[in-house]
């Protein structure tokens, strides 16, 4: 079952082959996550979302409301039953006409949902193994800190990275500093400071990424920074780990001949559970 611009469909929308998501990536969406009935970190998503669509000059619908797209999501979950624990993708897209230039700024959405095992968070106590993906390079724009339908990067690593036995890849920008990894953002622990790519990286202005640094900048000892990583600091690092809504926190066991700690992964798991 699925969500078209507000009505419950027992099949797939049947979306035209003018569509300008599938024509031109025309398009942005949210990943969220459902637990017992509750969307997490819904402010957040509803906010981004709205600043997502302003970015690409989007008309944003009056019946837009955070409460509006609550209800839809969690009719969209009760409608496929899974909504004690499920996996959300918010999609809104530019309606039909036009070729580069569009012919409206109207918008149409569409959400999908599929459940999940496991509610809480859990500790992924495995072997984990990135290395660079070199072949595209993020660029330093607001672009890249949304989430839109144009993921050409995201795909080829994550092909780059099956062929290779890789469990993830991590990205650079144009000035060759490392910016985010395939489906999440970079959290990197050396001595006593957590560092994470800014904003002005170019990396995703991710709604797990902001609940971490509120969660690390409450533990003793801890300081947390938001700057620059290149490469070589990979090397020297005592841990890893990359954070999204869906999985939380993973932790990197190895990088190149480098092998990383989790003990800061597990402290921050447990308190970002207690928020939930």
């Amino acid at each position: 079952m699925i969500n078209y611009n507000g009505e419950i469909l027992s099949s797939e929308a049947n979306l035209s082959n003018s569509n300008r998501s599938f024509l031109y990536g025309d398009g942005v969406f949210e990943t969220l996550k459902i637990v017992n009935n509750k969307i997490l970190f819904l402010e957040d998503h509803y906010f981004r979302l709205m600043a997502s669509m302003r970015i690409v000059r989007m008309q944003i619908p009056n019946n837009f409301t955070l409460e509006y797209i609550e209800q839809q999501i969690l009719n969209t979950a009760i409608a496929n039953d899974c909504n004690k624990s499920a996996r959300v993708r918010f999609t809104v897209f530019r309606n039909d006409g036009g070729y580069y230039l569009p012919e409206s700024r109207a918008v149409s959405y569409l959400i999908q949902v599929s459940s999940l095992e496991i509610a809480r968070y859990s500790f992924i106590n495995a072997y984990y193994e990135v290395d660079l993906y070199k072949d595209f390079f993020i660029s330093k724009q607001l672009l890249s800190t949304i989430k839109t339908t144009s993921k050409m990067i995201n795909i080829t690593g994550s092909i780059f990275a099956k062929e290779n036995n890789l469990q993830n890849c991590l990205f650079l920008n144009n000035d060759k500093n490392v910016v985010e990894a395939l489906n999440g953002n970079l959290f990197m622990l050396m001595g006593n400071q957590l560092i994470t790519p800014s904003i002005e990286e170019g990396c995703l202005n991710g709604v797990m990424r902001k609940q971490i640094l509120k969660l690390a900048k409450q533990i003793e000892n801890v300081e947390v920074v938001e700057g620059v990583i290149s490469p070589f600091d990979l090397q020297k690092a005592d841990e890893l780990f990359i954070t999204n809504v869906i999985v939380g926190i993973q932790p990197i066991t190895k990088y190149r001949k480098k092998e990383y700690k989790t003990d800061l992964s597990k402290i921050l798991l447990d308190s970002l559970n207690s928020l939930i």
